[in-house]
């Protein structure tokens, strides 16, 4: 059963999170407590974010300085298979287009569908990470041509056209979407444009970006709708956890933060009661959304699984 298919036949608002593979030398145990912290709230399926390499200087035996790729990270092939093999709970990599090759891509295809990992969800990511080289890579530079990708990849044939032998199951993906636009489109009908055209090449559900504002997102479905986006949409919340974020995330993530949750923000002397005014603000925007019959609430947990859990309890 794909994601998709889980989220239509819900008797209630489904649950869902993302989790940030442990940095490379760290254990795994670091995701699986995060899991069993949430696994109560029956979540639908889990997200795992990939993330591509950087560059570094190393100095070798003689002095010199040279470039090398590092990845931080484990990839989120491995990790998917074992959150599903010990959970039972469907694992959703992320699989990003930008500082991978096509061929790269192919190859974690390959295992994931070895394993047993059939739920995807593609994404362009982020470009301004990119090293000169890395931008000149054999890489898809928008998702779309990841999704092409994928597609072809359900029908046996490979990134250079070559035939072979398809899976017996079939990936199936969701994609982002943008309430209150990607940064680089000029305006909401060219947002709207393109993420019909996801949906129209086979995307099965769409992701928003992080929002505050929730009229936002009801004026994007009600766009989408009007435009014949029928797939499930998705809304993505964060809980605001610390202080710093009133700028950081509107600037990194080129969301607004309304006035009223400014304000209180503003007022907060620490960390601490800016995650309890992030948590209040969170618990309200997600009884709001379930009012209003959203089909699954998917919250960035990342860095705030003590917060998502609080207003777990709260909604569930």
């Amino acid at each position: 059963m794909s994601i998709s298919e889980l989220i239509n036949k819900r008797d209630k608002t489904a649950f869902s999170f993302e989790l940030l593979p442990p940095l490379k030398g760290n254990s795994i145990q670091q995701v699986y407590n995060t899991i069993d912290r949430l696994k109560e709230f029956d979540p639908k399926y889990i997200n795992i974010t990939t993330h591509h390499s950087e560059s570094i200087y190393k100095e070798d035996e003689n002095g010199t300085y040279r470039k090398v790729n590092v990845r931080r990270r484990p990839g989120s092939v491995a990790i998917a298979a074992a959150i599903q093999n010990k959970y039972g709970i469907r694992a959703v990599p992320h699989i990003i287009s930008q500082g991978f090759s096509k061929e790269e891509t192919e190859y974690a295809l390959i295992d994931l569908s070895f394993l047993g990992v059939t739920d995807l969800l593609l994404l362009r990511g982020d470009s301004k990470k990119l090293d000169a080289e890395q931008r000149k890579m054999d890489s898809h530079p928008y998702a779309t041509g990841l999704q092409e990708q994928v597609n072809n990849f359900n029908k046996g044939i490979t990134f250079d056209g070559s035939p072979f032998t398809a899976p017996e199951e079939s990936f199936s993906y969701g994609m982002a979407c943008y309430p209150e636009k990607h940064e680089e489109s000029p305006n909401m009908d060219s947002e709207i444009y393109y993420t019909k055209m996801k949906v129209d090449n086979g995307a099965e559900y769409l992701v928003t970006q992080m929002f505050f504002d929730n009229s936002k997102f009801f004026e994007f479905v009600k766009r989408c709708r009007e435009a014949g986006i029928g797939v499930p949409i998705i809304p993505g919340i964060k809980p605001i956890h610390l202080k710093n974020q009133l700028t950081a995330l509107p600037r990194i993530f080129r969301t607004d933060i309304p006035e009223e949750l400014a304000a209180a923000l503003r007022k907060c002397k620490d960390d601490e009661e800016a995650k309890e005014i992030g948590i209040e603000w969170c618990v309200q925007q997600c009884k709001e959304l379930i009012s209003n019959q959203v089909q699954s609430i998917h919250f960035y947990s990342l860095m705030a699984t003590e917060s998502v859990r609080r207003v777990a309890e709260e909604i569930y």
